[in-house]
């Protein structure tokens, strides 16, 4: 008999849910254009749109909120910060920003020149625009792998060596600033990547003088992969695991909204001197001053203990198992989910799921509102919407993977709560086929999935069938 395991955390305070009914979800979803992330909060009943400054601080990141220094120069709260970063990620210098985007803007203004090449293993939204904004072309060398929602691999996030090097033969690497690794990969899924190929993409780079910078937004995640699946480390700690994998690496960006479990904050890290001085500089136009980079004191002190907080392998075994907890009952259930279940999220596979829809008639996004007028579950879209257009052609972009996210925010939502998002996607499953696509109404130039606007493709302007109506209250 296998043992069960329950949080490992007591709870000390509550907020109450609102929970709307069918009508009251149905007017704030028209109300919101179909676009989960225009529906207000409180009109959501459980939310997993992200895990970015969603998370439940502890008691001690609450206490160190008061021993916040807020000097504007050479605050101690930011000695505290730039301790834990040094000790945890092993980088020399750090740069705080307000988020994680912050160090992404520096980073590209810095690093990129009209005409370079960036690869990646799969892009990020944010990351990508930033990079694009600067001149940069982003390129892809994830493995192929990654791009099948079904295949279970256990390092779908891997970088393809064979078409990095391609890539650098074709354009040259002096036109190639950086390779930018994700640990994870978010839109593949919430893939790891393997210490081997961290390695292996390193040396490469070494070998032809192109600097390595992690997106180490869910590092932690990606060690517990590490841990659980590569030969030679499972009776490393997460906090070795972690070291290691960041020697492999020149510098990182860190929203420290997801890892380091705080609601705002993150900063850029390097080991390079010359490019710190010239970060201390741009940091001052774009954030604040160099000590505290548009963070309050408080803030920095609850990142420096939330960076402590999120090595403890009971913490970060349970959250990979809570995530996995909702996967493997859709999996059970026969829903189209990408597989190996991730480190931050399950993944519909919504062109699987609504397979009656066109591309253009935009599933993810369909699918993602219909959870929310099912079950007041708000999810995002991970697809064409999020894909943008081809800045040359005008073109929509299609990736591959046409995906709604359910995030699971760190220490917020009990296993009752998996329990309630699983029933309502098992029940649009089974009404799959009275679901409609969707059309877009307002189109922003650019990051259009946060603020587009759609309508419902069916001649009636209903999102589901009557035959597929909720019966949840």
């Amino acid at each position: 008999m296998k043992r069960r395991t329950a949080e490992p955390y007591k709870i000390k305070a509550v907020e109450p849910l609102k929970m709307l009914n069918y009508e009251e979800r149905k007017r704030a979803l028209k109300e919101a254009g179909y676009n989960t992330f225009l529906i207000n909060s409180e009109d959501v009943y459980i939310d997993l749109l992200t895990d970015s400054g969603t998370t439940a601080m502890s008691d001690r990141q609450w206490g160190a909120l008061m021993t916040g220094d807020e000097a504007y120069a050479g605050s101690k709260s930011w000695f505290t910060l730039e301790n834990a970063v040094r000790e945890i990620y092993g980088y020399k210098y750090v740069i705080p920003t307000h988020q994680g985007r912050g160090a992404e803007n520096l980073l590209s203004q810095m690093k990129i020149k009209e005409g370079d090449y960036v690869p990646g293993n799969m892009y990020f939204t944010t990351t990508r625009a930033h990079q694009e904004l600067n001149g940069a072309t982003f390129v892809d060398v994830i493995i192929d792998e990654a791009h099948d929602s079904l295949l279970d691999y256990p390092f779908k996030g891997n970088i393809d060596l064979t078409k990095l090097e391609k890539l650098i033969h074709e354009v040259g690497a002096e036109k190639i600033p950086y390779v930018c690794t994700a640990v994870t990969v978010n839109l593949a899924g919430g893939q790891p990547v393997s210490m081997q190929n961290l390695k292996e993409v390193y040396d490469l780079c070494q070998k032809y003088h192109i600097d390595v910078m992690y997106d180490a937004t869910r590092c932690v995640e990606n060690a517990f992969f590490i841990q659980e699946r590569e030969e030679g480390y499972e009776n490393k700690s997460i906090k070795d695991i972690l070291k290691e994998m960041f020697t492999y690496s020149d510098g990182c960006t860190m929203s420290g909204k997801k890892d380091c479990l705080v609601n705002i904050g993150g900063f850029l890290a390097m080991n390079d001197e010359d490019l710190y001085t010239r970060a201390r500089e741009l940091v001052v136009l774009y954030e604040g001053m160099p000590s505290y980079g548009g963070l309050a004191g408080r803030d920095m002190e609850a990142m420096a203990q939330g960076i402590y907080e999120s090595v403890d392998d009971h913490y970060i075994q349970h959250r990979i198992h809570q995530v996995r907890y909702l996967g493997e009952q859709l999996i059970d259930a026969g829903i189209p989910v990408v597989k190996p279940i991730g480190g931050h999220a399950v993944f519909l596979d919504a062109k699987q799921f609504l397979p009656h829809l066109k591309h253009e008639e935009l599933p993810a996004q369909s699918l993602a509102a219909s959870l929310y007028l099912d079950s007041g579950v708000r999810s995002m879209e991970r697809g064409i919407v999020s894909g943008g257009r081809n800045k040359v052609t005008g073109e929509n972009n299609k990736p591959k993977l046409e995906l709604v996210r359910l995030t699971i925010p760190r220490r917020v939502y009990t296993n009752n709560h998996m329990d309630v998002v699983a029933d309502s996607v098992i029940h649009l499953y089974e009404k799959r086929e009275q679901i409609t696509g969707l059309e877009m109404t307002y189109e922003p130039p650019t990051l259009r999935f946060f603020n587009a606007r759609f309508k419902p493709l069916a001649v009636n302007g209903e999102l589901i069938g009557s035959e597929a109506s909720s019966t949840t209250t």
